[in-house]
């Protein structure tokens, strides 16, 4: 039997062929799947059951130490009416407390400004967790009856939002997915399985007050606790067919 061997000159380029093909064949397989990324959107709501007031009491007067002696006075009766209405040592929190001198500035006839220290101002503001939203009103109206005399904010929120957040992300999913077909459909090809998902959840965002707002009323704030609504945006990527 006769043997054709190759040239010795011809051998390494053989060689060098046979391990090019394997490895583009295995550069073929690795090229990334077509893909397709969608966003979606869910929302859910519920019934808040807890009120988050935020309440200052400023007073003022000629020295440092008189203005701070007098609000201390005005936010002890304060502290004491929410205990007295229920609320519990750990719904309680000073959130800040400022001394500000205040000026009267005069105008001078070679343009310039004289400044005249006239004043201290101390502002201590009270964070105010309230479990019974039933009594929110009461509340609010009994806290500026005993001193508090600055804009503050209110806020319904829940205790534990999880079922609104995790219905919230069922909504959002639901829809890229609904989102992701409808594309596919319209090009002709069909989704495959997911290869990511990222999520961000939105919290409902407080609501000013406006504690001037107050000084008309004769019986308990009016307040509409209303839902809660908790939003979802996804980004999901899905394989293309």
């Amino acid at each position: 039997m006769t043997r054709h061997l190759l040239p010795l000159t011809l051998m390494p380029l053989a060689l060098a062929a046979a391990i090019a093909f394997p490895a583009m064949a295995g550069a073929a397989d690795s090229q990334p799947a077509s893909r397709i990324i969608v966003s979606g959107e869910g929302q859910a709501t519920a019934a808040p059951d807890l009120a988050l007031l935020t309440l200052s009491v400023m007073r003022e007067a000629k020295t440092a130490r008189a203005a701070l002696d007098a609000n201390n006075d005005a936010m002890a009766a304060v502290i004491a009416a929410m205990k007295s209405a229920g609320i519990k040592d750990r719904d309680l929190q000073t959130a800040g407390i400022q001394i500000n001198p205040r000026y009267n500035y005069t105008n001078k006839p070679d343009g310039s400004q004289e400044a005249e220290l006239v004043a201290y101002q101390v502002t201590n503001t009270l964070s105010v967790r309230i479990r019974d939203i039933d009594k929110t009103g009461d509340i609010l109206d009994k806290a500026v009856s005993l001193g508090v005399n600055q804009g503050g904010g209110i806020a319904f929120s829940n205790e534990d939002p999880s079922a609104a957040v995790t219905e919230a992300r069922k909504k959002a999913v639901a829809d890229a997915m609904a989102k992701a077909k409808t594309l596919a459909d319209a090009a002709g090809v069909s989704i495959g399985r997911v290869l990511e998902i990222t999520d961000q959840n939105i919290a409902p965002p407080p609501m000013p007050i406006n504690a001037k707002a107050f000084d008309a009323a004769g019986a308990a704030v009016p307040v509409q606790a209303g839902e809660n609504s908790y939003a979802a945006q996804v980004t999901v990527t899905f394989e293309l067919k």
